[in-house]
């Protein structure tokens, strides 16, 4: 209380808390934004644990895929036009499964940029968490952690590949996808199929399930290529490897890789090189080249160039993927796509 005869104004208390309180924050502001980023740049994950996330994740979203399949409760619709002008469809089963992925991953690591193709704004929010249990076969095979920074890493998931495929009821073209990028190089990949329950997993620098076939036609090599585009990418591969050279016309960017490797599956189609000559997106791509890198394959532009899995999720310079072929020598034969097509 004041003394007696002396008045203490009400602006002038203001006034002083306020000088009070900016002197503090002047003080004190410059050492908790330090803390909270170095808390930040101090967040590091083991990428084994990312691995095993990815392939539950996939394996999860592919349990709704394959369910709402088998109920015949797609409820498809347009949710736009692809750059070619055809519709893009979307389905239950994409959504169900992005929100079965999606929210795993970011309820196990919130901190983590997940880039998916779907959204589910309208949709209820799952509350699942990953148990952090690293499967034996990813321990095996990778026996020390990895750590990476949390700021360096993005995740690309594709919630159901080859949408119109699901919806005529092609279904040994429909996976599930996760890849982990750090830095924007894709390091984990992960390819499900849900109607095999058959799981591909890599990463770059640590180990797979999957491995390359004993051999590949490097001279004359059978191309994999979209079913959308065939005509269009028959004429481009022709002029680089002859005439005769076989096109396989298929759907999915996973199952299309997958077809470069040695898969337990009799019936998936087999190809030497992958081939895709429009625009693409990353979250269709991502898994596949980290699978491709980790086994020493690759998967550039069609001019050669490392894709980079940060930033935008356009990839607008074509696909070329191999492995244990000369990967230079495929980029010199291809013509210039301008005058392709």
């Amino acid at each position: 209380m004041a003394p007696m005869g002396i008045r203490l104004s009400p602006l002038g208390v203001a006034v002083f808390c306020l000088l009070g309180l900016g002197v503090i924050y002047h003080l004190y502001s410059g050492v908790i934004a330090s803390r909270l980023a170095a808390l930040r740049q101090g967040k590091t994950v083991d990428l084994r644990e990312l691995l095993a996330l990815s392939v539950e994740a996939a394996v999860l979203g592919g349990r709704e895929v394959k369910r709402i399949r088998e109920e015949n409760a797609l409820e498809e619709k347009a949710k736009g036009k692809t750059k070619e002008g055809a519709k893009e469809m979307l389905t239950i089963g994409d959504l169900r499964s992005h929100i079965k992925m999606y929210h795993l991953i970011k309820n196990t690591f919130p901190y983590i940029k997940v880039n998916s193709e779907e959204h589910d704004h309208a949709m209820a929010v799952e509350h699942n968490v990953w148990n952090h249990v690293i499967p034996n076969e990813i321990l095996e095979k990778i026996k020390e952690p990895k750590e990476v920074m949390a700021d360096s890493i993005t995740v690309w998931i594709d919630p159901l590949d080859a949408t119109q495929e699901y919806i005529e009821d092609l279904r040994e073209y429909v996976t599930t996808m996760v890849c982990v990028a750090v830095d924007g190089v894709p390091i984990i990949g992960v390819i499900h199929k849900p109607f095999s329950s058959f799981t591909a997993w890599a990463m770059v620098s640590g180990g797979s399930n999957v491995k390359p076939r004993k051999s590949y036609n490097e001279k004359s090599p059978e191309i994999i290529v979209s079913r959308s585009h065939a005509g269009k990418v028959t004429s481009f591969a022709q002029k680089a490897f002859g005439n005769h050279t076989k096109i396989h016309p298929a759907a999915g960017a996973g199952y299309k890789v997958l077809s470069l490797l040695d898969i337990p599956d009799e019936n998936h189609e087999k190809a030497d090189v992958y081939i895709h000559v429009t625009y693409i997106k990353k979250w269709d791509i991502c898994a596949g080249n980290a699978l491709l890198k980790a086994l020493g394959g690759h998967m550039t532009t069609l001019k050669g160039e490392e894709i980079d899995y940060s930033g935008s999720e356009r990839n607008d310079a074509g696909l070329l993927a191999s492995i244990n072929i000369n990967h230079k020598l495929l980029v010199e034969k291809l013509p210039d796509l301008q005058e392709s097509t």
